[in-house]
């Protein structure tokens, strides 16, 4: 079992490749392949073949996953792409910004 330091819900800022710089929403994360789904990044055409009578296929656009190493959790409070550290706070582990120690 591996871990990804950033959970769906999160807003992230992706620090490498062809959206590099860009922030979004994840809307996915799989744990096991080490990928998230951000929203509306790394967008991909997928060639769509029509399934049922009647349907229309085509060419659709869709996210496409990306490595989670390849992005970093925006902090809430102060906008900054962060690393994550953990901290305990009545006997939770909670998730902290490295630059100014907000929780989120």
């Amino acid at each position: 079992m591996s871990k990804v330091h950033v959970k769906t819900g999160d807003t992230v800022q992706i620090m490498t490749g062809r959206d590099n710089g860009n922030k979004g929403k994840v809307l996915e994360v799989s744990p096991k392949e080490g990928k998230i789904i951000v929203e509306g990044q790394n967008i991909v055409t997928k060639h769509v073949k029509p399934r049922r009578q009647g349907e229309v296929g085509g060419i659709v656009k869709a996210e496409a996953p990306l490595y989670a190493s390849k992005v970093l959790p925006v902090c809430p409070k102060c906008g900054k792409p962060t690393r994550v550290g953990h901290a305990v706070v009545d006997g939770k582990k909670v998730r902290v910004c490295k630059h100014c120690g907000a929780q989120f």
